[in-house]
């Protein structure tokens, strides 16, 4: 795709690359195929090829609108388009630079400033724990709307206490602490039971996705350099192996520092080595196969039954990891499979997208949960803590984090 910038962009980071984004777009279309908004919608500026154009306009110097603004909310990021493009067209960070530039000239009305900030403000903040235990107290006689987002208190057992030589870092999260603790807990313990101490760094917090993709980049960068200097003690003097995601959305974030944060002449080299050490846990498991093989509980595995397992976008097309947890819990002697149909969509959760556009996420939650239902599973399982509460709040059958399961079976 020929480009001709506008002189406002020219020679500005955020400029020359997206241009080499664009210039490896062919416009094609193959990534129209396979993108969820165009498939509900129909428009072609609903699609990942037509906010491409929407994003090149601007670029070139054309006056964004509201309208502009608006196909560019609606897109998931699923970066389902990235696994279907044969030119490699990195369209997660050309949208990045597109909203930013089309927000930074289209003011948006109060309401949604008022919606977006408390989602980018409240979320990582520390006040959140205290809602949802407030929330989880009055969960029965809250509309069902607000119900939905508040899933039910766990009991999260006990949090290994023995000492391994070998060590991760994991990122206990910002929501995930409270609204799904059990997984943090089921990590920790099923990593212990193959001789693997995790350790959690206070200090680190939310990974910045939040705030990055609500367009608050300045926040989340901030969130971001805070997380590295959190863990850079233990990294940088050899302490741990790596550094485990138990949340896809937030793996594949901690996996780009090193790209966000090229340029700053501070952070540069460590955000790079950051993102090196990370791994999604499915990552880490096949080492430990033999291990977990010896301890798994027959009885647990007999009383499972088949499990129908959703691939987070995150996992599947943000960190190009697909069929690994379905490979580790088939070998260990789990029944799983996912949908026969339509694998590959987003459920329509995507971060703080369920919350800022209600009407598209149910539709892809519901679209998404009759293909897993057809498999008439016992319980439902995915990798990423937004999807398995967006999941939960459409079904009665139970959603959890793969981990859990494995962890239950170890347990007992």
């Amino acid at each position: 795709m020929q480009t001709n910038l506008a002189p406002e962009y020219q020679n500005t980071p955020e400029g020359r690359e997206a241009e080499a984004i664009l210039r490896k777009c062919v416009h094609c279309g193959f990534c129209t195929a396979t993108c969820p908004t165009y498939q509900l919608l129909g428009d072609e500026l609903d699609g990942p090829r037509g906010r491409i154009y929407l994003m090149k306009q601007v670029l070139e110097g054309a006056e964004p609108t509201r309208k502009t603004q608006q196909h560019l909310d609606r897109c998931l990021t699923c970066r389902n388009c990235e696994s279907t493009c044969p030119s490699g067209v990195q369209y997660g960070h050309l949208v990045d630079i597109g909203r930013k530039l089309v927000d930074a000239k289209v003011p948006r009305p109060v309401g949604e400033k008022v919606v977006r900030w408390a989602l980018k403000e409240g979320l990582p903040s520390p006040l959140f724990a205290p809602a949802m235990k407030l929330g989880q107290l009055m969960r029965e006689v809250l509309p069902a709307t607000l119900k939905a987002k508040v899933p039910a208190r766990q009991d999260t057992g006990e949090w290994p206490t023995r000492t391994h030589a070998r060590k991760v870092l994991m990122l206990a999260g910002c929501v995930q602490p409270s609204m799904s603790p059990n997984i943090n807990f089921a990590t920790a313990r099923v990593l212990d039971a193959c001789g693997i101490q995790t350790v959690v760094a206070p200090e680190a917090g939310c990974c910045g996705a939040v705030k990055f993709h609500l367009n608050d980049q300045d926040g989340g960068t901030a969130q971001m350099r805070a997380n590295i200097d959190a863990w850079w003690p233990l990294v940088e003097g050899g302490e741990v192996e790596a550094i485990v995601m138990n949340a896809s959305g937030c793996g594949v974030t901690v996996k780009e520092y090193g790209h966000i944060l090229q340029h700053d002449a501070a952070y540069a080299d460590k955000a790079a080595r950051i993102s090196a050490l990370t791994q999604d846990l499915s990552e880490l498991m096949p080492a430990l196969l033999p291990e977990l093989k010896s301890r798994i509980n027959a009885d647990v595995l007999k009383a499972t039954g088949l499990q129908a397992y959703h691939p987070p976008c995150t996992l599947q097309h943000g960190q190009q990891l697909k069929g690994g947890v379905e490979a580790l819990l088939t070998q260990l002697g789990f029944e799983v499979k996912t949908a026969a149909n339509e694998a590959h969509l987003c459920c329509g959760s995507a971060g703080t997208y369920s919350v800022l556009n209600p009407d598209l996420s149910k539709q892809l939650r519901d679209r998404k949960l009759g293909h897993l239902q057809a498999l008439q599973p016992e319980g439902i399982l995915s990798a990423n803590i937004g999807c398995i509460t967006h999941l939960q709040s459409g079904c009665a059958t139970p959603v959890r984090h793969w981990v859990e399961l494995l962890d239950e079976a170890l347990t007992a």
